[in-house]
């Protein structure tokens, strides 16, 4: 199983998502408590070096500006959170994961024809778009037919959750932000027992 933790701020925490095995890491450039600057998302980056995938979140920005931070932050793939329509996908040279907001009632055929390398199925929109700490009805993906080699699943996970979530849903990867936080901060022991949670179940 395939993990991203979201919302790195430090290169600290980065170096220790590294070293526990963790395979994205992500950075928020948009509007969000988490977020950081291009800048700071360099250095982070440069400090890593090889390891995890670097994974840029952004809602409904330029083409310009996603173009130009994903230079100077030295990313792999983009994550786009928003509004953007499947051409504005297309033009982007990274590989893209397209979040979206789950709930019942809503197209997944819709989501899956979206023209991106990965479809990241998020809880309903709170505060911001994404990293709100709330899950969705996992068991309205149990009985669909779709490729989940493409499915990365977020909202809500924690160490506590997470196992029956992949069991339900069986993703390629799952991504968390606020479930691995002590209070707004990101907590090792935390990233450590999820990473150790998320890699221990079996597919089936």
């Amino acid at each position: 199983m395939k993990v991203k933790i979201c919302g790195i701020r430090d290169l600290e925490t980065a170096l220790y998502a590294k070293e526990i095995g963790t395979d994205f890491i992500g950075f928020v450039f948009a509007k969000s408590k988490r977020q950081i600057t291009a800048e700071q998302a360099g250095k982070i980056a440069a400090g890593v070096s090889e390891g995890p995938l670097k994974v840029g979140v952004f809602v409904n920005e330029t083409l310009r500006e996603i173009e130009a931070i994903a230079e100077q932050s030295s990313l792999d793939m983009i994550q786009l959170h928003g509004d953007e329509p499947p051409q504005f996908a297309r033009q982007l040279a990274l590989p893209v994961i397209k979040a979206f907001s789950f709930q019942k009632g809503a197209r997944l055929s819709d989501m899956l024809s979206y023209p991106a390398d990965f479809i990241l199925l998020d809880s309903p929109v709170g505060p911001y778009r994404g990293g709100n700490g709330t899950s969705f009805d996992w068991t309205l993906l149990q009985n669909e037919t779709f490729d989940r080699s493409r499915l990365i699943l977020a909202g809500g996970l924690n160490k506590d959750n997470a196992a029956e979530a992949i069991d339900i849903v069986q993703p390629f990867a799952v991504d968390v932000s606020s479930g691995v936080e002590t209070n707004g901060v990101k907590d090792q022991e935390k990233m450590k027992q999820f990473i150790q949670t998320a890699k221990g179940v079996t597919k089936r």
